[in-house]
């Protein structure tokens, strides 16, 4: 009997101590939503019962090494132990009763997860190699961003062009695949609670620059909310640089080009007009209007020394007018 009061004691303390550090140690980013407080609930049990389990198991396999450890001079054999049919039965159900606990909890978290507010902000996200575009429907903004009001739930409504991409922010706790395929739309919901910054991330092995696949999310106050929503309503672009930059950033050309000479899966935009490039032939061209109607329109024709093929969609020169490829084109002489 002292041995098992000294055991629980060791075990009741270890389990304090552990699950102590495991939320001490910041495992976790901020909760920046009301799903990532639901969600830690979550976790937090989690993190008790992993400690339980591990004072359990290192202190009767400790305990037992020292306390119990052969004596000196004794030779003879140990206590032969054939079974215990109740100890079997415990051993049983307690891990049948804690599976069923977790269900339940995980029950009630996802309900509460997937509450509807009919006042949702409505934000269609289009997802493809390597980029995320957000539409606004009800103000007919189309941006790179994902720009939200603070303590108001969003309701996503989610597609790809292409392959499997997943939406996931730590901080909001939230992670929802994204399938191509007009009847395959995902819908995800939650609510922002903290201002700031904070990035989408894709959590889905994509394709060859999967890992640059991040995109800024700006959580803002209600007022700033409204001053961006009347700001990009009211500010409708005119001349064809500034109608190109917007459908840059509608079909999510920057995922793959920069804007600004850093490396990508495809050539930078920067100081491209005018300028001289080898081809993967061998052949030299000298970047225009022609050699830039051709990449978009054919994106396989002309391929730049260094950079794979089959990599841009080859279905631009169908869905966009070609004075929206005019635009992009003018956008692109631009950059120097």
């Amino acid at each position: 009997m002292k041995h098992l009061v000294i055991v629980v004691i060791l075990i009741i303390g270890l389990t304090f101590l552990t699950n102590f550090v495991l939320q001490s140690i910041g495992l976790l980013p901020v909760e920046a939503s009301t799903q990532a407080v639901i969600i830690d609930r979550l976790f937090d049990t989690h993190f008790l019962i992993i400690s339980f389990l591990f004072s359990l198991i290192l202190v009767f396999l400790v305990y037992s090494i020292v306390v119990f450890r052969q004596k000196k001079g004794d030779d003879g054999d140990s206590v032969h132990v054939t079974g215990s049919s109740r100890l079997e039965i415990v051993w049983t159900i307690i891990p049948l009763g804690t599976v069923i606990f977790f269900s339940y909890l995980g029950a009630l978290s996802l309900a509460e997860t997937l509450k509807v507010d009919a006042k949702a902000l409505d934000v269609k996200v289009t997802a493809g190699q390597w980029y995320w575009s957000y539409e606004y429907p009800d103000f007919e903004i189309t941006t790179d961003t994902l720009y939200l009001p603070v303590d108001r739930q969003v309701r996503l409504s989610m597609t790809s062009v292409d392959v499997i991409h997943s939406f996931w922010v730590p901080e909001f706790r939230v992670k929802q695949d994204v399938l191509p395929g007009e009847n395959l739309v995902k819908e995800l919901r939650f609510t922002p609670t903290i201002i700031g910054d904070y990035t989408v991330m894709c959590a889905e092995l994509c394709g060859g620059a999967h890992a640059y696949m991040n995109s800024p999310v700006k959580v803002l106050s209600s007022s700033d909310f409204q001053d961006w929503i009347d700001e990009e309503t009211g500010n409708i672009p005119q001349d064809p640089i500034s109608r190109g930059e917007k459908l840059v950033t509608k079909n999510g050309c920057v995922g793959c080009h920069s804007l600004d000479g850093a490396p990508g899966v495809g050539p930078t935009w920067l100081n491209l007009y005018g300028s001289e490039r080898k081809l993967n032939d061998g052949t030299t061209v000298i970047v225009d209007q022609e050699y830039l109607l051709n990449s978009i329109v054919n994106t396989n024709g002309q391929i730049v020394d260094g950079f794979a093929a089959n990599i841009m969609p080859q279905t631009y020169g169908d869905q966009l007018s070609e004075d929206e490829i005019n635009n992009i084109i003018a956008f692109i002489e631009s950059l120097k």
